[in-house]
């Protein structure tokens, strides 16, 4: 007997659960001195002098911090993307769309800014700049959502409107090392969903590898998990 999927979460409570941590971290942070809260951030952040130290773990923690408490409108719009990717997809899912954006960005992010470090001499900041947060794996996770929606038209309007507004912050004069790596994360899970949508069965052709499944109908495609 093949064994069902797992069904996405009903009620989220992971996206809730971190935006709420986040939220009260950067609270309790910002009652630090301020330079013990900047080495803090320094410490867990992303940046070129940590990766290059071979401090991996910030991959995991910079996700775990932000500079300063989320704006009501960010965080309210971190909270529905968050959570409606864990409505759809389950907990697992949703944190691995979260996880691969997050790192997938900061490495190659890092990437570019260690083959950029020598041309810019020894003064440059960037190298230790703080560079913590959950702006990366927000940007995947909303790029996967555009990219997984069934309906072809709402599909091709959201991701391509999605990456008209990550490209433009990486066209003007002021850009920073941070807009690139929105833009990436946004074109990873951008790709990603496109994966998810292509292993998602269709209602023409049922569950695929299983002889004889039935198709999905309409109700179907809100309720199948993975």
């Amino acid at each position: 007997m093949t064994p069902r999927p797992p069904r996405p979460s009903r009620v989220p409570w992971a996206a809730p659960l971190y935006v709420g941590a986040l939220q009260v971290g950067a609270y309790a942070t910002a009652r630090l001195p301020a330079r013990r809260r900047v080495e803090l951030l320094r410490a867990h952040s992303t940046n070129v002098a940590n990766l290059r130290a071979g401090r991996w773990g910030t991959l995991l923690t910079s996700a775990g911090f932000v500079e300063e408490p989320l704006p009501v409108p960010y965080g309210a719009a971190l909270l529905a993307v968050l959570g409606t990717a864990e409505r759809r997809w389950g907990v697992r899912r949703a944190a691995g769309v979260f996880a691969a954006g997050h790192i997938g960005a900061s490495l190659l992010v890092y990437a570019g800014l260690r083959a950029r470090t020598p041309l810019r001499g020894p003064g440059d900041p960037t190298p230790h700049a703080v560079d913590v947060g959950a702006s990366y794996g927000f940007y995947a996770t909303l790029g996967a959502l555009a990219a997984s929606v069934p309906h072809r038209g709402v599909r091709t309007a959201a991701t391509a409107g999605l990456l008209a507004l990550g490209i433009r912050p990486v066209l003007r004069r002021g850009r920073t090392f941070t807009d690139a790596g929105h833009l990436t994360a946004l074109a990873l899970g951008t790709a990603t969903g496109a994966a998810i949508r292509a292993g998602r069965p269709t209602p023409e052709r049922g569950k695929p590898g299983i002889p004889g499944s039935r198709p999905l109908t309409d109700r179907g495609w809100a309720t199948a998990g993975h």
